[in-house]
């Protein structure tokens, strides 16, 4: 029997006076937007970026960022690499090296400087020929080790081109080392590095700026090619599938040669960068960079170019912050103990290595 059973549907007023009364109580519904997840990314680097500035101060903040984008640049290359034929190039950091030696021979030979160049006009000239030649000679050399000793095992056991790879290696350091010699080297900084300004009382060097810039802009500009043009499109549908991309009408050795060319290019960017802002090189300096760099490219997620250069930043505070502490002989150490956790706990990295997001 209904009739005993009094209905409120359809009453306002009844509504009403059951909002008012669970408002009373404290049972209000209350819906709470979470933060896009495409905004956490750039939120948490914001916060990142002002806790190490706050921390380590401007002076070291810039050198932090320098030395991170040195990083950064190779293990673009590094990941690249990865993303398309997923072979570790251990050659790599070799060739940043190589690089470092062609910047020394423009800037010394072919524009026989010795110093900083105090006229803007020819400076700038000074530096878009050392950038151009470096990096097509370095692109050049790594389409011939692609070539030569990579392509000829790309169906052979992952193995075998892992040890090819420290064999290219070795063959770099050891030509470099007969041609040019096992000292340490003075490379020409054509930046003159006593340009500055002042911040307060801190001394901002004008070639940390530059630096951070132009490895700001490469990094903007591959980003740009591999999303909106065509051959990036082809570099990524590769990174997905190699034999469906192929079925699709993609070359596939043009491609791959096409991203050792970008990624030898952009360690040869590097080892410009690196002779300007340190004055010196070495044979030797290929192995430690480029095991830095191929770390950097694990914590940020291999074969993922933005997680590459993240980890290159990252690597970089790890390291001077080890340096502020007093524990700059265990500055490897660090970094290579965030490798390990960062492996155990999250083995795909930062930006994760999905292979849409492969290079």
């Amino acid at each position: 029997i209904q009739h005993n059973q009094p209905t409120h549907r359809g009453d306002p007023s009844r509504a009403i006076k059951e909002g008012e009364m669970a408002e009373k109580a404290g049972v209000v519904n209350v819906r709470t937007e979470r933060v896009p997840s495409r905004l956490l990314l750039p939120l948490a680097t914001i916060a990142f970026l002002a806790v190490m500035l706050a921390w380590l101060g401007l002076t070291q903040f810039l050198n932090a960022l320098t030395l991170g984008a040195v990083y950064a640049l190779i293990a673009l290359g590094y990941t690249m690499v990865y993303g398309i034929i997923e072979l570790i190039n251990f050659a790599h950091g070799d060739v940043f090296m190589v690089g470092t030696f062609v910047s020394m021979f423009v800037s010394g030979t072919l524009l026989k400087e010795k110093n900083g160049i105090e006229d803007i006009p020819s400076l700038i000239t000074g530096l878009l020929l050392v950038f151009v030649l470096t990096i097509a000679v370095m692109a050049v050399i790594g389409a011939l080790i692609e070539r030569f000793a990579y392509r000829p095992l790309r169906k052979a056991p992952k193995l075998a081109p892992l040890i090819t790879a420290i064999g290219v290696s070795f063959i770099l350091q050891n030509a470099v080392q007969y041609f040019v010699g096992p000292l340490t080297y003075n490379v020409p900084q054509i930046f003159p590095v006593t340009w500055a300004f002042m911040v307060g009382e801190t001394r901002v060097p004008l070639l940390n700026l530059f630096v951070i810039v132009v490895a700001t802009v490469l990094m903007f500009v591959l980003q740009l090619f591999i999303s909106r043009t065509r051959t990036g499109r082809a570099m990524r549908t590769t990174a997905m599938d190699r034999d469906a991309s192929s079925l699709m009408g993609v070359d596939i050795n043009r491609t791959i040669m096409i991203t050792f060319l970008i990624g030898s290019g952009l360690a040869g960017a590097a080892g410009v960068i690196h002779g300007l802002y340190y004055g010196n090189t070495n044979f030797t300096i290929g192995f430690a960079s480029g095991l830095k760099a191929f770390t950097a490219a694990v914590l940020g997620g291999i074969g993922n170019t933005a997680g590459a250069a993240l980890g290159g930043f990252l690597i970089a505070f790890v390291e001077v912050g080890a340096v502020v502490l007093g524990f700059s002989r265990w500055g490897g150490a660090v970094v290579f103990s965030l490798l390990v956790i960062f492996l155990v706990f999250r083995p795909t990295g930062l930006l994760g290595s999905s292979a849409g997001d492969r290079a």
